[in-house]
């Protein structure tokens, strides 16, 4: 989308808040010590799930730019909370497997091995879709849909917020089910791999600028720093790619 264009207003130095998921949360924060040493601005960030934020955001809570849903953002311009025309997409991320470091790498390769390796586990973990992750409410509704949701349902850790690959390092679940950006940011667990082609999913992300911005033109030139080619590399790194 267009960057807002007329609402410039800067700064010498400026604070800057930016709400964020977690999926992108290394992303925003890997892009802020060169942003901070260019500009002499200084941000700060705050995580938790779409659905809180977008939560938050409708409830009044301050902020300067919020990197969610491409969804959420629209509806936050329609209800004249974030500025029309502000949106950038950033970036998408598949849901992937994790298992702790060391373990045997199980089957996934196909729909029929997933589900045999979910019903084999010890226990599954994944993001309870009550938190309003976009992965949890995926997951869960995949999980019915592929027919082994009440197999597994004794054993099925729900992880109202934060990494699930946390609850397979300390050994609470023996799989965990989560973007794959959020998996590689947990040490102690592998990555197996993405779910397989048919029951995988994407999460867009997007970034826009809060109608009440303390700063926009401090606040724009961090959505510009976010978009900025440079950045492709992190995203690769996180096991994220360009949104298309």
């Amino acid at each position: 989308m267009v960057m807002l264009a007329g609402l410039v207003r800067t700064t010498a130095a400026a604070e800057i808040k930016v709400l964020t998921t977690g999926a992108m949360k290394e992303v925003v924060l890997s892009v802020i010590p060169d942003f901070e040493k260019r500009t002499e601005h200084k941000v700060t960030v705050d995580n938790a799930t779409a659905g809180a934020l977008s939560r938050r955001i409708r409830e009044g809570e301050a902020f300067d730019i919020a990197v969610i849903t491409p969804a959420a953002i629209d509806e936050m311009i329609r209800i004249g909370k974030m500025a029309a025309g502000s949106r950038v997409d950033l970036a998408r991320v598949g849901v992937g497997v994790a298992v702790k470091q060391g373990a045997p790498l199980p089957d996934i390769s196909t729909v029929d091995a997933f589900k045999r390796t979910l019903i084999g586990a010890r226990a599954v973990a994944h993001g309870d879709p009550a938190a309003g992750g976009s992965s949890g409410i995926y997951v869960a509704a995949m999980l019915a849909r592929i027919g082994v949701a009440d197999a597994i349902r004794s054993k099925t850790i729900l992880v109202p917020g934060g990494l699930v690959a946390e609850r397979v390092v300390t050994g609470q679940a023996e799989i965990g089910l989560h973007q794959i950006s959020e998996i590689l940011a947990v040490k102690g667990v592998t990555l197996v791999g993405p779910l397989p082609a048919e029951i995988q999913n994407y999460t867009t992300y997007a970034v826009g600028l809060s109608l009440a911005a303390k700063d926009v033109g401090a606040a724009k030139a961090f959505i510009a720093a976010l978009a900025a080619p440079n950045v492709e590399a992190v995203l690769k790194r996180r096991g994220m790619e360009r949104a298309p």
